[in-house]
């Protein structure tokens, strides 16, 4: 079961995600939808309504999980598994951190979200660069978590690498950074 984007966005406002998340969410999602189509143009065979709907849901559990302390991509894809969406719970589960399988097995919808999550700080398309800069500044203060951000820079890059190889852009010609059109 997918939800369609009138579901989420119902889904959202029921568990009070607060507007500027489902900002992020929706630029996450016009960021995706470009490079599914894209991909999908190119041979890939991923499910356009399962990214639509896992990047609008990968953060319904953010602000949640600032008062609960739980890691809210495990909080998100639990409560979507409760409600039925497990393919999209799986995707959620993994949009911060790839599974090592996932990582490892082409370009799938996992793949996709996560990248297409990094790309958007607040509800502005970024680089990477410019993404990890402000993660190791607001979430990068013990050596400890330092390390853990640059690990999970080096594996976004990675698929940064990947993705790009399939399609005729370049990660500075993605639509939506430095201002231009998402379509």
């Amino acid at each position: 079961m997918v939800p369609d984007e009138v579901e989420c966005l119902r889904l959202l406002r029921q568990h009070e995600v607060p507007p500027n998340v489902i900002e992020h969410s929706r630029v996450v999602l016009r960021v995706a939808r470009v490079l599914c189509r894209e991909l999908n143009s190119r041979g890939e065979r991923m499910n356009p309504a399962l990214v639509e709907a896992a990047c609008l849901l990968h953060d319904i559990a953010k602000v949640s999980s600032f008062r609960t302390g739980e890691n809210h991509s495990l909080a998100g894809a639990r409560l979507l598994r409760e409600l039925g969406f497990v393919e999209v719970a799986e995707i959620v589960r993994q949009h911060v951190v790839l599974d090592p399988e996932t990582n490892r097995a082409g370009i799938t919808e996992a793949v996709l979200v996560h990248y297409a999550d990094k790309r958007v700080k607040h509800d502005a398309v970024v680089s990477l660069e410019e993404r990890f800069r402000d993660l190791k500044d607001r979430y990068g203060k013990t050596p400890e978590a330092r390390r853990w951000i640059q690990s999970l820079e080096s594996q976004s890059r990675s698929v940064e690498e990947r993705i790009f190889r399939k399609i005729a852009r370049s990660p500075e010609d993605l639509p939506g950074a430095d201002g231009r059109d998402l379509s």
